[in-house]
């Protein structure tokens, strides 16, 4: 029995939502310890654009049995 994924996208997706986690959490750290030197903003454009391609592509693959 061989499957094959459909979905190409979600195991970049799901690369794509542990690179955004980590740097939105770095920057809401930084935002709380120094407000000042914060980059809270660009993060907050980089959570928008993943969660637009998880809705759009998916994050679990599909498997097409053979």
């Amino acid at each position: 029995m061989k499957t094959t994924t459909r979905n190409q996208y979600a195991y970049v997706n799901n690369i794509l939502i542990a690179i955004v986690s980590a740097v939105f959490g770095y920057n809401f750290y930084h935002s709380i310890v120094h407000p000042e030197n914060s980059n809270i903003a660009i993060s907050l454009i980089l959570v928008v654009i993943t969660s637009v391609m998880v809705r759009k592509y998916g994050y679990k693959p599909i498997k097409e049995k053979k």
